[in-house]
Formats: C-alpha cells, sequence, structure tokens
C-alpha cells in the first residue's frame, strides 16, 4: 500500500472507530430528550473536533506526522461528520423549519472554522 504500513492503517481503523463511538454517545448525550430539537448535539461534535484539529495542526512538529494522521485522520475524522449536518438540514427544512435549517448549515460551518483558527493559533502559541 503505497507508504502505508499496515501497522499504520490498523491504528487509523482503531482511532476512526473510537472517534465514531465517541460521537455517537456525546450526540445521544447532548440529544436526550429532544428528538426533534435543533441538532445542537452534532453541531458542538464537529464544533470541538474542528478546534481539535486545528489545534493538532498548530502544534506542527512537536506531533509526529505518524501521530497526526492516527488522531486527526482516525479520531478526529471519525469523530466530526459533515455528512449528518448535511441530513439534519434536509430534515429540518422537511419538518418547515427552515430557520434552523440555514442556521444548522451556515453556523456550523463558520463556528468550526473559528474554532479551527483557534485551535491553529494556540497549537502555534506552545512552546516547541
Amino acid at each position: 500500500m503505497n507508504g502505508v504500513s499496515a501497522g499504520m492503517l490498523v491504528a487509523l481503523v482503531v482511532a476512526g472507530g473510537a472517534g465514531a463511538g465517541i460521537r455517537y454517545v456525546l450526540d445521544v448525550l447532548l440529544m436526550q430528550g429532544r428528538r426533534d430539537a435543533f441538532p445542537v448535539g452534532i453541531l458542538v461534535i464537529n464544533v470541538t473536533g474542528s478546534g481539535l484539529l486545528g489545534l493538532l495542526t498548530g502544534l506542527g512538529t512537536l506531533v509526529a506526522a505518524d501521530w497526526l494522521a492516527v488522531l486527526g485522520i482516525g479520531l478526529l475524522g471519525g469523530y466530526t461528520t459533515f455528512s449528518t449536518v448535511s441530513v439534519d438540514t434536509i430534515q429540518l427544512m422537511r419538518r418547515g423549519r427552515r430557520d434552523w435549517a440555514i442556521v444548522n448549515l451556515v453556523g456550523t460551518f463558520a463556528m468550526a472554522v473559528i474554532a479551527a483558527a483557534i485551535g491553529i493559533v494556540i497549537g502555534g502559541l506552545l512552546p516547541g
């Protein structure tokens, strides 16, 4: 596999599965009793995941490339989810909540980008 070791592939798969599991548990906890409410759980997940990936990126050479891949691509890739934002946005529109749909789509994007930028800045401030 063009430069990817079997061990790295296993680490990515395990980390991705762990990230997806953490996302599921956190979303269930945040949305408990709020079935038809605004999908705040996925919003929180995507914003925190973007911030954490920004932090990892901002740390630069303090994080080895293999660890950056396992944590960034694997764990945080499994944790965050653009596809759920897309489906939630369509479901909100189908329920007649255009206002929530727009806030979900635009708000998720804006807050995730801001969180990533903050993470990169914070990571860059740490001594290396």
